[in-house]
């Protein structure tokens, strides 16, 4: 896969059943449809099904910010706000086909969970991995 932000190649990293697409570059993370329910689903977020909605019919803010690609269908991307943290956008596929997060943005979302989500005994050890992976 091709990074939407960089045109660099993208690697795949894999943990619990998902298959990220992770710029080395540019440090931005493709998560297809789906893998980031799974993901926090793996996690035991509590509500997840609730975060991603969410965030895929959040309206989109006015920003400078330039439109990237679906790296999957090639269409414009939607650009949407990170519950809790008003300046961090992400894309948005408009066909559903998965989410792009900047260099660091992954962090602002497990920043935002970790505030939100209960407390389970292997949240911590799966945070410190996503982190450590998706640093920017």
């Amino acid at each position: 896969m091709i990074c939407p932000t960089c045109k660099n190649p993208m690697f795949v990293v894999e943990y619990k059943k998902v298959e990220l697409d992770y710029c080395g570059n540019c440090h931005g993370v493709w998560f297809d449809a789906g893998e980031l329910d799974i993901l926090l689903e793996a996690v035991k977020v509590d509500g997840s099904r609730r975060v991603l909605d969410d965030l895929l019919k959040a309206d989109e803010p006015g920003t400078k910010e330039k439109k990237r690609k679906c790296p999957i269908c090639r269409r414009g991307m939607r650009k949407v706000n990170i519950a809790g943290a008003s300046q961090v956008l992400i894309d948005t596929c408009v066909k559903g086909d998965g989410l792009w997060f900047d260099g660091g943005e992954v962090d602002h979302l497990i920043k935002y969970l970790e505030e939100t989500a209960p407390d389970k005994p292997d949240r911590g050890k799966v945070f410190s991995f996503i982190k450590e992976v998706f640093k920017s």
